[in-house]
């Protein structure tokens, strides 16, 4: 892979209504050419012609491609109907996602590849060929089965990063039961606010989690939750921890290997209409109660397939992980569903990434021989933070790709990423998409994609991005507007359970007739899109609209920062003053930093972006997912109270020490 020219920063114009792009990148990198040869995508004119047949063609094209790539028990009829808002995908076909991810795989003669890889953050480990793990799937449906579960019942699921989590999902989704996985650290408000939305009728859980060589006591906390979930008949427990001291309410909790082991590994899949759901994961929203996304069966199933082979180049060698936990839509897309339907080799890690030490992952790859690797910003700017003795300790050469999941990535961090982990010989494809999209949009295709650290490059093939002012009508490149997706996709979500009117409101009020994705992008001189944050994010300075990432890249370029959230404030004067947060490593955070870092932004994007406040901060405020929470450093800029959903926050001690440090 070769560095064609060097990072360039400047300033561009501004129209109304538009978003001032300040930050260009022009540092290119191209595929090495072995890697070409070998590439599902080897030729840029095969991905312009999927591309424009997808685009101009789709009923054709979705039907070749979903034809050829899911089992059907009943053939589909019209391939989209689609009315401005709502769709359905192969209308009238039946299939079912386990079978997809199981049986098809084992029918095709790969019932003895390894489908799960996985460790115990204290070093047990378990393998799952595909027989194996159909067979575990089937135990755990008939389970589900003979405590009354059936198609349509809504499953709650609150484990650990155990074969199980991944084992309960395909159980349900071979039942027609409805998961809803809720990450396995949220309180019990939190899991009974969700169950209760959704009227869950059974609830999985785990009598506790290992977390940084610490026992979390899930059940405990599942208690708690079942106390005010009225909905809830029965609560599955899978004894993990072995805590003898674990509370079991008779005859509502029962344990995973007195219901599910002695059942038969034979059971064979519902046939399910396309259009069934297949689960429904909770998001949190700005203000007011999380909302629950729902996707379907077909669409959803045969985008996470076709996604994870286009974008992470599959091939049947691989150890491909993925970081996330099975609680986000990345699990549920690039662990479970998308994986699992390719046929791959999945690696799964239950702990933390920094314990017992901060190599844990590096040990991992190591070990396993791990050769694509997806993970989030937030983990490489912590692996930064950490220092590089970690990593070279460990031999990385089993890597041949790198991902990028979650939040834009600051191009530094995308450097040190391509340099330190992929040895500057692996490509990496940084994904954009969101939990709605229900998998990835946009993204480099890794044989033939030149990439540019920090853009997402260009759309996959069946997605029409279209990025538009505040009046809906298209912005130019190089200005940045709302993004948003100008035709429907398999993928795409079919509603907020029980909400409709949030449904509507959300996403396709602002701009008739099309989604609109809630975060802001531009499109540059090579068709390329840059992600610019939330639509919430924008500052308005003096009448000019700015992107925030664009100001935490020029902080995070500086070597002394490994992390920073920027965010507007009320200012009389201007409209919005800028305030900055910023972590910052082998350096004292004084007065003396505070200026350089002052010029160094003004050197990098000019005076217009310059910070009026910038706060050193020893931690931000994040999602349990890693997702910088800007609307709260929003209100702390400001001097309000913090408001709306924090349920979602992993450490509330955060918000308690930026306001000490305010004060």
């Amino acid at each position: 892979m070769t560095d064609a020219n060097s990072g360039q920063m400047g300033a561009g114009q501004t129209d109304s209504g538009q978003i001032d792009n300040v930050l260009i990148e022009d540092r290119l990198f191209l595929p090495p050419a072995e890697f070409t040869k070998k590439a599902v995508f080897s030729t840029q004119q095969q991905y312009e012609e999927m591309y424009e047949r997808a685009k101009n063609e789709p009923d054709g094209f979705w039907k070749e491609e979903a034809e050829e790539h899911l089992h059907w028990f009943e053939p589909f009829g019209e391939v989209c109907q689609w009315n401005a808002r709502h769709v359905q995908w192969f209308v009238g076909g039946k299939t079912n996602a386990s079978y997809n991810c199981l049986d098809r795989n084992i029918d095709a003669g790969r019932g003895d590849r390894t489908a799960i890889i996985w460790e115990g953050e204290p070093g047990d480990e378990r393998t799952l060929t595909y027989n194996e793990l159909r067979h575990e799937v089937c135990k755990c449906a008939a389970g589900l089965k003979q405590l009354g579960v059936s198609a349509g019942d809504v499953v709650s699921i609150y484990m650990p990063m155990t074969p199980e989590l991944a084992i309960a999902m395909l159980a349900c989704a071979r039942i027609g039961a409805i998961h809803s996985v809720i990450f396995a650290g949220f309180s019990a408000e939190s899991i009974a606010d969700r169950n209760n939305d959704a009227n869950a009728k059974l609830m999985i859980t785990a009598d506790g989690l290992y977390r940084r060589g610490k026992v979390l006591p899930l059940k405990q906390t599942v208690d708690e939750a079942l106390a005010k979930s009225p909905t809830v008949e029965h609560c599955l427990v899978l004894r993990r921890v072995n805590d003898e001291s674990v509370s079991m309410t008779e005859p509502r909790d029962v344990w995973w290997h007195d219901v599910v082991d002695p059942q038969s590994g034979e059971l064979a899949a519902t046939p399910l209409d396309s259009e069934a759901p297949l689960f429904i994961l909770y998001t949190s929203g700005s203000t007011g109660k999380p909302k629950g996304i729902l996707h379907t069966t077909a669409g959803y199933n045969l985008w996470a397939k076709r996604t994870f082979e286009w974008v992470f180049d599959h091939r049947d060698d691989d150890i491909y992980w993925c970081t996330a936990d099975c609680g986000w839509i990345t699990g549920h897309s690039y662990i479970v569903y998308g994986p699992l339907s390719a046929g791959a080799t999945c690696l799964m890690y239950e702990g933390a990434p920094n314990y017992p030490a901060e190599d844990r992952f590096w040990d991992l790859v190591e070990k396993h021989k791990v050769t694509i690797l997806y993970t989030a910003p937030t983990a490489v700017r912590a692996f930064i933070k950490w220092g590089d003795q970690h990593v070279d300790k460990h031999d990385l050469s089993s890597l041949r790709l790198l991902g990028s999941v979650g939040e834009g990535i600051n191009p530094e961090a995308w450097m040190w990423y391509h340099k330190k982990i992929g040895a500057e010989r692996c490509p990496i494809v940084d994904t954009w998409w969101q939990t709605e999209t229900g998998g990835i949009m946009m993204s480099p295709l890794p044989g033939i994609t030149a990439t540019k650290p920090g853009s997402c490059t260009r759309p996959l093939p069946g997605v029409v991005p279209i990025i538009v002012d505040e009046t809906g009508s298209e912005v130019h490149d190089h200005h940045g507007g709302m993004l948003c997706i100008d035709k429907p996709w398999p993928g795409m979500l079919r509603g907020i359970w029980g909400d409709e009117q949030r449904f509507i409101q959300q996403y396709w009020a602002s701009v008739p007739g099309k989604y609109l994705t809630g975060d802001n992008a531009r499109r540059d001189k090579d068709g390329y899109y840059w992600i610019m944050g939330r639509i919430d994010d924008v500052i308005n300075v003096s009448g000019h609209r700015l992107s925030t990432i664009e100001v935490e890249s020029a902080l995070v370029s500086h070597e002394a920062v490994c992390e920073a959230a920027v965010v507007g404030r009320p200012d009389e004067l201007k409209g919005q003053a800028i305030a900055a947060f910023v972590s910052v490593r082998d350096r004292e955070p004084n007065d003396e930093l505070r200026q350089e870092l002052l010029m160094h932004v003004r050197k990098q994007i000019g005076a217009l972006a310059q910070p009026d406040d910038l706060r050193f901060t020893a931690t931000l405020p994040k999602t349990r997912s890693g997702k910088i929470m800007r609307r709260l450093l929003r209100d702390i800029a400001s001097g309000k109270e913090i408001a709306g959903d924090t349920s979602t926050l992993e450490d509330l001690s955060v918000l308690a020490k930026l306001r000490e440090e305010e004060s």
